[in-house]
């Protein structure tokens, strides 16, 4: 007597599952990477009536008000910004950067780093905050 098997194994492969994983995966990076240009350092922004559309800088220094100077959330020493903010524009093709400043940060800090960009011809960006 011959006894057959009811159940055999079904060698295909449904794409259905996996296409949902990655259809999770693209929304779950699209919307940590709109949060990742979001600075660490706590820094009150100026107030500003007239907000432009801002274009991205691929570099930002952050001034906070004890005069500490910040390039993209590493602290950094005075005397070594010039050098660190024109080796990470060396390769870039916009050179420009951001300068978040704290409200109370003292004018000679927030102007030392605009000589910086003046020096070496960088269009520079100063963040604010849109007034309500």
């Amino acid at each position: 007597m011959k006894i057959q098997r009811r159940n055999k194994a079904n060698p295909e492969f449904s794409l259905a599952a996996m296409t949902d994983v990655i259809l999770l995966m693209l929304i779950f990076f699209m919307i940590t990477s709109s949060a990742a240009n979001q600075s660490a350092i706590d820094v009150k922004l100026p107030k500003a009536g007239v907000v432009d559309d801002n274009i991205p800088n691929p570099l930002t220094v952050s001034i906070k008000p004890d005069g500490s100077y910040f390039v993209d959330d590493s602290p950094v020493n005075k005397d070594q910004l010039e050098q660190i903010i024109v080796d990470k524009l060396a390769n870039q093709t916009n050179k420009s950067f951001t300068i978040r400043a704290d409200e109370n940060t003292m004018h000679k800090d927030v102007v030392f780093a605009m000589e910086i960009a003046e020096k070496h011809k960088f269009n520079i960006a100063i963040a604010t905050v849109k007034d309500k």
